[in-house]
């Protein structure tokens, strides 16, 4: 859980540590504690400490996963709701830790919401509107769960809609009972259960809505919030619109909000108001999140923006930090994603940079947001068609950006300019790794490996002109990485169990000098920073340390904790003590490198981890994810300390003449 405190834009985290995704969550009406939902074998609904960030109740009788919860405005009951097949709906006194009322419900429930007076709830889903009521006298036994007591809603002509969000009435409104279709309907009902009124929202699609004693806010498709009043449903505005999707965030702000005529909005799926503040903040599909300022709605151009983020809209598949010679403000980092762009950003706050600066790569941006079912897209069609950018990679120079995609495009970018200088159908199929030679080789060198079991290697030093074709491989390659001392080195490895190492005799000729099978998948490899050892992820969660000069393997160890899933990605810090690897178990561990003693583990993305990289300061870890989501670890002070004087002790010696000789070399070595 992510708490935001918008107007200082800081972030406070709350870790689930039963490690499941989390569904649902709301506020008590104190906002000292916050409940939770979540997905996956017996879920829990659990209460946390918003202040202490602990968990201070929690509760199991659910099976498959929880859907909605709501505290009630007493304070003193929390309900929830499970996934359809849980059938269940459940009233908790949650500092008892009992169960006081218990029912079934057969339908498909996407929201609940408590009455003002705590005496009754309302759930509703699809074909669905239910009130449920609690008898206090009954409900104050502890020892006993007693039934609820449920009357359905009065839906006359409405009772074929799916009903996307509810909120029972505030203050002089407290009889009443607001709901929205998907269709597009604002619905009223009164203190019989019975549907009063309704007014259409002129919307293709609505989703949420946030209620107060004064006013309601719906949030619809195409990126429409409209206000209306609680008393009569008298439309009041319509709030401003987000970017379009496609709008590049580096534009300035009267650029970015323009409206076009064709232009495409992404979808709001939440809302919530702040009345103390008069904070209206919202969720769009797209994964951007606005705050905005809503104190004067008689004229709702005058809603300012308080806050904006802006982030992937689907699976984060690579990262990529910048260094010290990269031209780029210090703690600036690369990511790419199957929404089709290239983003950098910042987690400096003392630069100028402060924002996440987006480059649309292709002519596919706005295709990842298609219209899905009743609840909008969230970018699952990404995965579906071929775009997105697969792979990148800056050269050591820091003046060029390498991306490949899915289709097998791979492209160059000026990072002064942003320009792009290079598009080249490199492959038939998408681009997994793309690697630049180091400065200390005295080649210009790119390689790129892709599903179609090739490697070409280009000459960036002649516009990536093609230098060489390599087909040894059976399958998919997974990794390339050169290496070099005396000799230029390349090492490859693939789901075909082979790692390949080979040297370049002549010029730019690679030629193979060892061919090291193993009876394993190996999905990742690094390179440790004196270039001696090569460490590869395996698919039987084994790290395996090859020696680069005679493709001996020197050592194996455990790259997880768990005893299930496959190693997916493995990262040597920039000093070579430390390797940290993604299990397909969702974990990220960091382990040292020499003797495979695991120094720290993490969790908290809902889908594996497809990247990782240490900062160049070695502060910090950063991952991303298919949950499009990056995450970025502050590392413990010892583990930066010895860092930091490993590379002070190795920096003298790597500008020495003859390093492969340099003394360090003896202290890295493997037994």
């Amino acid at each position: 859980v992510v708490l935001l405190n918008p107007r200082k834009n800081k972030q406070h985290h709350i870790f689930n540590s039963s490690r499941k995704a989390i569904t649902t969550l709301a506020f008590s009406p104190d906002g000292k504690y916050v409940v939770t939902g979540e997905s996956g074998h017996m879920p829990a609904v659990r209460v946390w400490d918003v202040s202490e960030h602990v968990q201070v109740s929690e509760l199991q009788e659910h099976k498959y996963g929880v859907a909605c919860v709501a505290f009630s405005p007493n304070g003193k009951y929390i309900v929830s709701v499970g996934y359809q097949h849980d059938m269940i709906v459940n009233v908790w006194n949650w500092k008892k830790n009992v169960v006081v009322a218990a029912n079934k419900v057969s339908s498909k429930v996407t929201a609940v919401s408590f009455s003002d007076d705590s005496s009754y709830f309302v759930t509703a889903g699809n074909r669905h509107v239910k009130f449920w009521y609690l008898d206090h006298a009954k409900t104050s036994k502890v020892n006993a769960t007693v039934p609820l007591l449920g009357r359905s809603g009065l839906l006359g002509e409405l009772r074929n809609n799916f009903f996307s969000d509810v909120a029972c009435g505030r203050g002089r409104q407290a009889a009443s009972t607001f709901c929205i279709t998907s269709s597009g309907l604002l619905c009223e009902f009164n203190d019989r259960r019975l549907l009063d009124k309704w007014v259409e929202l002129r919307t293709a699609q609505a989703t949420c809505l946030s209620v107060t004693d004064e006013l309601i806010f719906c949030g619809c498709s195409d990126g429409t919030v409209r206000a209306f009043s609680p008393i009569n449903l008298h439309f009041l505005c319509t709030l401003p619109r987000p970017h379009s999707l496609g709008a590049d965030i580096n534009n300035k702000p009267l650029q970015l909000f323009s409206c076009r005529p064709e232009s495409r909005y992404p979808d709001t799926v939440a809302v919530t108001y702040d009345s103390t503040n008069r904070w209206l903040s919202c969720v769009y599909n797209d994964h951007s999140v606005y705050v905005w300022d809503v104190r004067d709605l008689r004229d709702p151009r005058r809603a300012g923006k308080l806050y904006s983020a802006l982030y992937h809209s689907s699976c984060v598949w690579s990262l990529e930090v910048s260094g010290d010679e990269v031209h780029l403000p210090p703690g600036s980092f690369l990511s790419c994603s199957s929404d089709n762009t290239i983003r950098l950003w910042n987690i400096d706050g003392h630069n100028i940079l402060q924002r996440n600066i987006l480059s649309h790569v292709g002519q596919h941006t706005p295709t990842h947001l298609e219209k899905a079912g009743p609840m909008g897209s969230e970018g699952q069609q990404t995965d579906q068609s071929r775009a997105g950018i697969r792979t990148l990679r800056v050269s050591p120079d820091g003046r060029h950006l390498a991306s490949g995609d899915r289709m097998g495009v791979l492209r160059i970018h000026d990072l002064d300019t942003m320009e792009e200088i290079l598009n080249v159908q490199a492959h038939d199929s998408e681009i997994l790794c793309l690697e630049f030679s180091k400065p200390d080789t005295g080649l210009q060198l790119l390689a790129t490996a892709s599903r179609d079991r090739l490697i070409h290697i280009l000459d960036a030093g002649k516009e990536y002109s093609l230098v060489q074709t390599l087909d040894e491989h059976s399958s998919s390659i997974t990794a390339v990485r050169f290496a070099g001392q005396s000799k230029v080195r390349m090492i490859s490895c693939g789901a075909d169990k082979s790692v390949y190492f080979r040297t370049a005799q002549q010029g730019l000729e690679f030629t193979r000098t060892h061919h090291v099978v193993r009876k394993t998948t190996l999905y990742d490899m690094d390179i440790e920073p004196t270039r001696k050892y090569a460490a590869v992820g395996c698919q039987d969660r084994s790290i395996r340390i090859f020696n680069i000069s005679n493709g001996k393997q020197k050592k194996l160890y455990k790259g997880s904790q768990g005893e299930d899933g496959t190693l997916i990605k493995v990262q040597i810090d920039p000093s070579g003590l430390y390797i940290a690897t993604s299990c397909s178990d969702k974990n990220i561990s960091i382990f040292d490198f020499y003797s495979g003693e695991c120094v720290a583990t993490m969790f908290g993305h809902s889908e594996i981890v497809t990247g990782l990289k240490f900062s160049s300061d070695c502060r910090h870890l950063i991952t991303v994810s298919g949950d499009s989501c990056i995450f970025v670890w502050r590392l413990s002070p010892e583990l930066t300390i010895r860092m930091r004087q490993r590379l002070a002790d190795l920096r003298p010696t790597s500008s020495a003449p003859n390093s492969q000789n340099a003394p360090q070399q003896k202290a890295v070595k493997l037994r």
